[in-house]
């Protein structure tokens, strides 16, 4: 595992386990994001493997835990990269977002 991934995936995760599993059951959680067939985003699907690999050790992860840590990693810096303008408190962007186990709004 490169430890550059491990480093820029936990920097780009800022919800811990429990506050992404919780937001994993809202309604705007599974209201977001794009759907193939009518079943779960792909966001959603990528928050639930977010949780898996924040209860993993890192030791323990596997190649294609690394994959999807890159992956997350990039789709956060190109989302922030879209901020929308104002309050982005009850937006879609920041759903999204959440889905990927960043909150925009915390510190």
């Amino acid at each position: 595992m490169a430890s550059d991934t491990y480093t820029e995936f936990k920097d780009a995760v800022n919800m811990s386990a429990s506050e992404l599993e919780k937001w994993l059951e809202t309604d705007e959680s599974r209201e977001v994001g794009q759907k193939s067939g009518g079943g779960e985003s792909v966001g959603h699907d990528s928050g639930r493997k977010i949780v898996k690999l924040l209860h993993t050790k890192k030791a323990d992860l596997s190649d294609q835990d690394e994959a999807h840590m890159r992956k997350v990693v990039g789709y956060v810096h190109r989302h922030l990269a879209q901020r929308p303008q104002g309050d982005v408190k009850d937006t879609k962007w920041r759903w999204s977002l959440m889905n990927w186990g960043h909150d925009p709004l915390k510190k």
